[in-house]
């Protein structure tokens, strides 16, 4: 039986308390799922949360789900600025960590977050649920199977609409302590889907821009925003292919996209998260005549589809993504081989996202090292 507890219970919380109680029953490979305790700020919410979600306990101080003897892994879904004090108590306690991303607004306290991961030798695993789609898990089999060639270009884009409105209220994301701002709020994202396909970036040249430099308070005056709505970095991974990265959190109509465009020497592959259930393909070994991208549907052959639907066509969700997740930790907390983004390579990522930011400051090419 694996022991649970859960820091924070907003919309990454409930997602990962939907994950871990259906977890067993989608996958069913899984030793039982305890939902022990619970943690938020406020001990009211906490309750409420604990009842709905069903946790056994609840609690006002999040110390105390890290200080339970029952709770075995620890889901972090707090703002991420928390990240690095709570995952580093966590792994000291000797419980195994999954944690949001990114893991921290500075790089010197992602690297003590990794380093205590790698120093306790528990499981230590980030959110990074996108590269679980079934889509995207084809994708790299065609990759590896050379389907399109020699990979020759990449551009990948996420953008969203949350912040699009200028009459929105200064939030903590638009504060310098959240970070930098799109780059590591979700660019880590894209990020993940480049270190999962294609490896490192190597050389980045990065600008930041601000849609909106000010946001009303609470009170009704005006303050500074801290930080950047969108970025537009030129990249070179480490395995020679060139790319673009675009995101933008003040993006009118954009809602949860992650474009991906990979030209290879003989065929390119598109795909895009608001259609996550599907892809393009094209092939130059297909005749002139009949040449064009194929969309490709994820279907029960498109592992792990199958243990979720059994027919074609009907389509994973965001959740779905989570629980996958979710079963990739615990098949590595048991020994055994998971698709996961460690902190050991998460680190990687935050490295990335550090470097676009220096570059953006000195107006340079960066190298990522």
């Amino acid at each position: 039986m694996i022991g649970v507890g859960l820091i924070g219970t907003g919309f990454m919380g409930k997602c990962h308390a939907l994950a871990w109680n259906s977890v067993r029953a989608v996958f069913g490979d899984v030793p039982a799922i305890r939902l022990v305790h619970l943690g938020e700020a406020n001990i009211d919410l906490a309750e409420r949360r604990a009842a709905e979600f069903g946790f056994e306990k609840a609690s006002g101080d999040w110390r105390a789900v890290i200080d339970d003897p029952d709770v075995q892994i620890v889901s972090i879904t707090t703002p991420n600025q928390f990240h690095p004090e709570m995952a580093i108590a966590a792994l000291e306690a000797g419980k195994h960590v999954w944690c949001e991303k990114p893991m921290a607004p500075a790089f010197a306290d992602a690297e003590a977050m990794a380093a205590a991961a790698g120093k306790v030798g528990r499981v230590a695993a980030l959110g990074y649920n996108y590269i679980q789609g079934p889509a995207i898990r084809h994708i790299g089999r065609l990759l590896a199977e050379n389907a399109i060639g020699d990979i020759n270009h990449l551009r990948i884009e996420m953008d969203e609409d949350f912040m699009a409105d200028p009459a929105a209220p200064f939030n903590w994301k638009h504060a310098a302590t959240s970070g930098y701002g799109a780059l590591d709020d979700f660019a880590v994202h894209p990020l993940s889907l480049l270190f999962i396909l294609f490896g490192r970036v190597a050389r980045v040249m990065c600008d930041m821009s601000k849609p909106y430099a000010t946001r009303r308070t609470e009170t009704g005056s005006d303050r500074v925003v801290e930080t950047h709505d969108s970025a537009s970095v030129l990249m070179h991974m480490e395995n020679g292919v060139a790319g673009t990265l675009q995101v933008n959190r003040s993006a009118w109509g954009r809602k949860g996209r992650i474009a991906l465009q990979i030209f290879g020497s003989a065929g390119s592959i598109l795909f895009d998260q608001e259609r996550a259930n599907e892809f393009q393909l094209y092939s130059t070994s297909d005749r002139p005549t009949e040449q064009g991208y194929r969309t490709i549907l994820t279907a029960p052959h498109h592992e792990p589809y199958d243990r979720f639907i059994p027919a074609p066509g009907h389509g994973l969700g965001f959740n779905d993504l989570k629980i996958i997740e979710c079963h990739e930790l615990i098949k590595r907390i048991g020994g055994e081989p998971a698709r996961l983004i460690e902190f050991a390579d998460g680190i990687e990522i935050e490295r990335t996202v550090h470097a676009m930011a220096r570059s953006f400051s000195e107006q340079r090419w960066v190298e990522v090292r």
